[in-house]
């Protein structure tokens, strides 16, 4: 069964490029570009993997992250939040919301890649 990763990134060129590079691994991507779409999508089809930006549109990463942690179907979803903010009370801030991996911007490809594969449990990379 293919994993499917949901990717919650308001810039349009980041997201793409994090849909292209996990879609190269074999997963299967969905995007969204704001807080609200990431909520709702998360809870129409429940995904296997969330890389989730800090700062969105409507509801922030971390509205988004504390709603997921929230809901009872969707509370065990691995979340990567990969954030330019990324002084060490963002960082604690994500940890203290149960974050499961912070990875701040620029980004190298090869580490998200290899975060996400950990928290899918998969290890090919």
């Amino acid at each position: 069964m293919v994993a499917r990763v949901l990717i919650a990134e308001d810039e349009a060129n980041i997201a793409e490029l994090l849909q292209f590079l996990l879609q190269r691994e074999g997963y299967e991507t969905q995007m969204v570009f704001d807080g609200s779409a990431a909520l709702a999508a998360a809870r129409e089809a429940v995904p296997d993997a969330v890389v989730l930006d800090a700062m969105l549109p409507n509801l922030s990463g971390y509205e988004v992250l504390k709603a997921l942690r929230a809901d009872a179907s969707l509370k065990a979803v691995p979340v990567l939040m990969l954030t330019a903010k990324g002084q060490d009370k963002d960082r604690k801030l994500a940890e203290d919301l149960g974050v499961n991996a912070f990875i701040t911007k620029p980004f190298a490809n090869n580490d998200v890649i290899a975060c996400v594969a950990r928290l899918l449990g998969d290890y090919r990379t």
